[in-house]
């Protein structure tokens, strides 16, 4: 199995690059205050801002990146290993009366090669089991995630990799200009010059917590444009909000006459530099590899081939685990690991009584788009269910870690294909402030428990709902 990376970036040319390079990556931003990171490592030098050197500058900034969301996904680890109560695993296809007839009529509702509208398509709508006596079996919950791959017994990895990039001319450090007026006066002085681009990489070891960091540069040589040019160019957006106000890869690319260095680090992600970096790690770069090559021979004959096996991402599709699963009970699932989510209550101070509950109103493009469930997603390579879940509802809906315990869980396994919901109360004393982080949600909110079953409910939760709202009042009562 191939070692995850997490990338704290949502740069896409980034992502572009290393999955040429074999490698797909979750994808986590940092949300660093970069003025302030710089001011810090500067201070702790003794020195000024303006006295570090560009190279300094990109690696210090690659490196807050990476220990950000390394310490992201510390809290999120430290949940899931403080998590207690029990898994309750359901097995809806082997109650009885849930014939293969049901799946294989499930199936035939499309047509072979039509494109499906996951949004309204009855396939990606999970079965109705309502009324069904699913068999199930309980375990502790510790048991359940402990023999899974996931971050809290790791031995190597997830690498988490950190970037930032500067473009140097005439002895001055540029980032992104962000406004068209700064990128007009930089895009004028750059006509017919030469400068230097900088990029700065961080990894994280998950697993050891191991730090290595360095910085590549190349020169850069440009043509010469026209006021018209650069008008035009400023038109399509892209100088705006990348570094140095051009790019290799897009419009920019017609106008670089030259380079001498490293390209991959224009483009933001020194592929070179990141293979030593995994390097100095002793970790082989060819392990990081999990994208499926057209060009690789049979599985049979292709030594280590088992690193291989997901398909390089499409535009919709961000990091390793997403996509969709032919399901044995004949529908279409989203996680080609399994996925799963948080139900978070609340509960008053002062009787320990479950009062509200976080729900996420899906958008409307979403499989059973303008319903209401709780936040969550395909679980990615290398976490728990649980962990899959605390990761996908911080970034989906603000949920932070370490302000829930996790105190019980329900799998419903289809086979080859399962959905955790984890069961969650904020901590005595701290409080949760849910928001809707992406587009995948109109709405995050606290719902009082009493309306949740007015909701226009995603399936599952329709079905589900009734047990889960028991379950968290029993578990309420056993927590007070």
């Amino acid at each position: 199995m191939a070692i995850p990376l997490i990338l704290a970036s949502k740069s896409m040319p980034r992502r572009n690059v290393l999955n040429a390079a074999g490698v797909c990556p979750t994808i986590r931003v940092s949300h660093v205050d970069e003025l302030a990171a710089l001011a810090a490592a500067a201070a702790k030098d003794g020195i000024d801002v303006g006295e570090l050197s560009i190279g300094e500058r990109v690696a210090i900034l690659a490196e807050a990146k990476a220990q950000a969301v390394y310490q992201a996904y510390r809290n999120v680890a430290a949940t899931a290993d403080a998590a207690s109560g029990e898994c309750v695993v359901g097995y809806p296809l082997k109650a009885a009366g849930q014939s293969q007839a049901d799946a294989e009529a499930a199936r035939n509702e499309t047509e072979p090669g039509k494109p499906i509208d996951y949004s309204t398509a009855h396939i990606a709508t999970t079965r109705d089991f309502s009324g069904v006596s699913i068999p199930t079996e309980t375990q502790p919950i510790n048991v359940f995630t402990a023999s899974r791959p996931g971050l809290v017994h790791s031995s190597v990895g997830p690498l988490i990799l950190g970037c930032d990039s500067m473009f140097l001319m005439d002895g001055e450090c540029y980032g992104k200009p962000h406004s068209v007026e700064a990128a007009r006066e930089r895009l004028k002085h750059m006509s017919g010059a030469t400068g230097e681009l900088w990029t700065g990489h961080c990894l994280v070891d998950f697993a050891t917590g191991r730090v290595v960091r360095d910085a590549s540069h190349a020169v850069v040589h440009f043509s010469e444009f026209s006021g018209d040019d650069i008008e035009r160019y400023i038109a399509t957006g892209e100088p705006l909000e990348v570094a140095g106000s051009f790019t290799l890869e897009g419009f920019g690319g017609a106008f670089i006459d030259g380079i001498e260095g490293d390209p991959s680090g224009i483009i933001g992600l020194s592929l070179p530099l990141v293979r030593r970096l995994t390097e100095r790690l002793g970790i082989a770069w060819p392990d990081l590899w999990n994208v499926r090559s057209e060009l690789a021979p049979t599985e049979s004959k292709a030594e280590g081939a088992g690193h291989a096996g997901i398909e390089p991402p499409k535009e919709n599709v961000h990091q390793p685990g997403d996509g969709w699963i032919d399901c044995d009970c004949g529908r279409k699932h989203w996680g080609v690991n399994g996925a799963s989510g948080v139900l978070l209550a609340r509960r008053d101070e002062r009787t320990g009584n479950v009062t509200h509950v976080v729900m996420q109103h899906r958008a409307v493009w979403s499989a059973e788009g303008g319903t209401w469930g709780i936040p969550g997603g395909a679980t990615a390579q290398g976490e728990t269910p649980i962990e899959g879940a605390l990761r996908e509802s911080y970034e989906e809906a603000n949920i932070t870690p370490e302000d829930i315990d996790v105190v019980g869980s329900y799998c419903e396994d289809h086979g080859p294909w399962a959905y955790t919901t984890v069961f969650a109360f904020e901590k005595p004393g701290h409080t949760v402030e849910p928001k809707a982080n992406d587009d995948e949600s109109m709405e995050i909110a606290w719902v009082p428990i009493e309306q949740v079953g007015g909701l226009k409910l995603l399936t599952a939760m329709r079905t589900d709902w009734p047990r889960f709202a028991a379950r968290l009042n029993a578990l309420a009562a056993a927590y007070r």
